[in-house]
Protein backbone atom coordinates (compact mmCIF):
# COMPACT_ATOMS: atom_id res chain seq x y z
CA UNK A 1 0.00 0.00 0.00
CA UNK A 2 1.16 3.23 -0.75
CA UNK A 3 1.17 6.50 0.95
CA UNK A 4 0.04 10.27 0.92
CA UNK A 5 2.51 12.49 0.62
CA UNK A 6 2.98 15.21 2.92
CA UNK A 7 1.84 17.84 0.21
CA UNK A 8 -0.97 15.27 -1.12
CA UNK A 9 -2.47 14.89 2.79
CA UNK A 10 -1.80 18.67 3.46
CA UNK A 11 -3.59 19.66 0.00
CA UNK A 12 -6.82 17.43 0.06
CA UNK A 13 -7.02 17.70 4.11
CA UNK A 14 -6.72 21.71 3.70
CA UNK A 15 -9.25 21.53 0.92
CA UNK A 16 -12.71 22.24 1.26
CA UNK A 17 -14.39 20.22 -1.34
CA UNK A 18 -13.27 17.02 -2.75
CA UNK A 19 -14.52 15.66 -6.76
CA UNK A 20 -15.13 11.78 -6.51
CA UNK A 21 -15.54 9.68 -9.40
CA UNK A 22 -15.91 5.46 -8.28
CA UNK A 23 -14.61 3.62 -11.23
CA UNK A 24 -16.69 2.10 -13.39
CA UNK A 25 -17.14 -1.79 -14.20
CA UNK A 26 -14.59 -1.35 -17.21
CA UNK A 27 -12.04 0.74 -14.97
CA UNK A 28 -12.97 4.40 -16.68
CA UNK A 29 -13.65 6.94 -14.03
CA UNK A 30 -17.28 7.05 -13.54
CA UNK A 31 -19.05 10.75 -13.03
CA UNK A 32 -17.98 12.75 -10.09
CA UNK A 33 -19.30 14.29 -7.19
CA UNK A 34 -18.27 17.16 -5.01
CA UNK A 35 -18.20 16.03 -1.24
CA UNK A 36 -16.03 17.38 1.48
CA UNK A 37 -13.22 15.58 2.77
CA UNK A 38 -11.40 15.42 6.45
CA UNK A 39 -7.81 14.21 7.22
CA UNK A 40 -6.99 12.15 10.51
CA UNK A 41 -3.63 12.45 11.01
CA UNK A 42 -1.95 10.27 7.67
CA UNK A 43 -5.41 9.71 6.64
CA UNK A 44 -7.99 11.22 4.64
CA UNK A 45 -12.03 9.78 5.04
CA UNK A 46 -15.29 10.95 3.20
CA UNK A 47 -18.67 10.38 3.87
CA UNK A 48 -21.82 10.47 1.66
CA UNK A 49 -24.14 12.85 2.79
CA UNK A 50 -27.05 10.14 1.72
CA UNK A 51 -25.40 7.70 3.72
CA UNK A 52 -24.87 4.19 1.98
CA UNK A 53 -27.89 4.80 -0.64
CA UNK A 54 -26.04 7.71 -1.59
CA UNK A 55 -24.98 6.95 -5.64
CA UNK A 56 -21.41 7.76 -5.58
CA UNK A 57 -21.43 5.91 -2.11
CA UNK A 58 -22.96 2.57 -3.68
CA UNK A 59 -20.49 2.83 -6.74
CA UNK A 60 -17.83 2.96 -4.46
CA UNK A 61 -18.42 -0.01 -2.62
CA UNK A 62 -19.20 -1.71 -5.71
CA UNK A 63 -16.00 -0.78 -7.49
CA UNK A 64 -13.46 -0.50 -4.59
CA UNK A 65 -11.83 1.83 -6.78
CA UNK A 66 -11.67 5.53 -8.50
CA UNK A 67 -10.36 8.64 -8.62
CA UNK A 68 -10.21 12.77 -6.68
CA UNK A 69 -9.19 15.64 -7.43
CA UNK A 70 -8.75 18.23 -4.91
CA UNK A 71 -6.90 21.42 -4.94
CA UNK A 72 -4.86 21.01 -8.31
CA UNK A 73 -4.09 16.85 -6.88
CA UNK A 74 -5.61 14.07 -8.85
CA UNK A 75 -5.09 10.66 -8.00
CA UNK A 76 -6.24 7.23 -7.90
CA UNK A 77 -7.62 5.94 -5.00
CA UNK A 78 -8.77 2.77 -3.34
CA UNK A 79 -11.98 3.06 -1.11
CA UNK A 80 -11.96 0.98 1.73
CA UNK A 81 -14.26 0.39 4.97
CA UNK A 82 -12.46 1.30 7.90
CA UNK A 83 -13.04 -0.98 10.87
CA UNK A 84 -10.79 1.10 12.84
CA UNK A 85 -11.18 4.34 12.28
CA UNK A 86 -12.31 6.50 15.09
CA UNK A 87 -15.49 7.81 14.79
CA UNK A 88 -15.29 10.45 17.04
CA UNK A 89 -12.15 12.02 15.61
CA UNK A 90 -13.81 11.76 12.07
CA UNK A 91 -17.05 13.57 13.26
CA UNK A 92 -15.20 16.35 15.44
CA UNK A 93 -13.18 16.91 11.98
CA UNK A 94 -16.06 17.25 10.35
CA UNK A 95 -17.50 19.65 13.20
CA UNK A 96 -14.11 21.77 12.87
CA UNK A 97 -13.86 22.27 9.44
CA UNK A 98 -17.41 23.01 7.93
CA UNK A 99 -18.76 24.44 11.37
CA UNK A 100 -19.60 27.45 8.88
CA UNK A 101 -21.96 25.70 7.06
CA UNK A 102 -24.38 25.00 9.47
CA UNK A 103 -25.91 22.55 11.62
CA UNK A 104 -28.38 21.65 8.86
CA UNK A 105 -25.00 20.31 7.07
CA UNK A 106 -22.76 19.31 9.90
CA UNK A 107 -25.32 17.20 11.89
CA UNK A 108 -26.14 15.27 9.09
CA UNK A 109 -22.90 14.39 8.25
CA UNK A 110 -21.91 13.23 11.98
CA UNK A 111 -25.19 11.57 12.10
CA UNK A 112 -25.75 7.96 12.28
CA UNK A 113 -26.64 7.56 8.44
CA UNK A 114 -23.44 8.98 7.03
CA UNK A 115 -20.97 7.77 10.03
CA UNK A 116 -22.39 4.13 8.64
CA UNK A 117 -21.12 5.38 5.01
CA UNK A 118 -17.20 6.46 5.75
CA UNK A 119 -14.56 5.32 3.51
CA UNK A 120 -10.78 5.75 3.89
CA UNK A 121 -8.87 6.86 0.97
CA UNK A 122 -6.11 5.31 0.16
CA UNK A 123 -3.71 6.28 -2.69
CA UNK A 124 -3.27 4.00 -5.22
Amino acid sequence: MSAWTPEGLETIGAGAELEVAPSRPDGTPGPSTTIWVVRIGDELYVRSYRGRNGRWFRHAIQQRQGRIRSGGIERDVTFEEPVDADRQAIDAAYRSKYARYGATYVDAMVGESAAAATLRLVPR
